[in-house]
């Protein structure tokens, strides 16, 4: 079985859209295209060149899989990040569309029509699929328990409103930290894996007090 990875650069309120510049996408009125890029330096890519050191496919939603498709394959080699379009170059691109209205002729592109054809594939022996961007689809990976690790950079700016990478309606499910670092920009980029269900603990009092047991009537009226 392969395992999905969530890979995603997220503000400090959740946001993860246009990640990359301005262009990407302004979809909703989005004016901070770009967020990402100011904070790049050598502890960023190598946490990047980490996430896809290992052999993967890409597992991307259809409208990360068009910004990709129409940029990743006219990347020259030798520019900064030519690695990644070499990669990129080389393995399958898994793309999720509910309607099928989406160009596949990017080498290796492989069409998928929703998160039932995902699970099917997530079942099979191959590389570990890794998203990037991706929102809606990362919603629905989530909501059907299907995510195994996330690697996630988090940026220190509040953008205020955009595409979040979490939404009500995820399985509710522990992870675990197995990997963390801070660049020299101020981005935290951590590495988590699945770990179980929930576990809850209680900090109240034995016997609760007057106040606590008013404060409680008062929720279940208000509720």
């Amino acid at each position: 079985m392969r395992k999905i990875i969530v890979g995603a650069f997220v503000s400090m309120d959740g946001v993860m859209q246009a990640p990359g510049g301005p262009t990407e996408d302004p979809t909703r009125g989005f004016e901070f295209g770009g967020w990402v890029t100011p904070y790049f330096d050598q502890e960023f890519g190598e946490e990047v060149d980490r996430i896809f050191s290992e052999k993967c496919d890409l597992l991307l939603g259809r409208k990360t899989y068009e910004i990709f498709a129409a940029h990743w394959p006219y990347y020259g080699d030798t520019a900064p990040d030519g690695g990644i379009a070499r990669l990129f170059k080389e393995i399958r691109k898994y793309v999720v569309s509910r309607s099928g209205d989406v160009d596949t002729s990017w080498q290796g592109s492989v069409l998928l029509r929703n998160i039932d054809d995902v699970k099917r594939l997530r079942e099979e022996d191959g590389p570990n699929l890794v998203t990037q961007g991706s929102t809606e689809l990362v919603h629905a990976l989530l909501a059907d328990d299907l995510v195994d690790a996330m690697s996630i950079f988090t940026v220190p700016v509040i953008l205020g409103g955009g595409k979040k990478l979490f939404a009500d309606g995820s399985v509710p499910r522990s992870y675990k930290l197995t990997r963390s670092r801070v660049s020299s920009t101020g981005l935290m980029i951590a590495h988590y894996e699945r770990d179980g269900d929930i576990r809850i603990g209680d900090t109240a009092l034995n016997e609760p007090s007057a106040a606590e047991d008013a404060r409680q009537e008062r929720m279940k009226r208000e509720g």
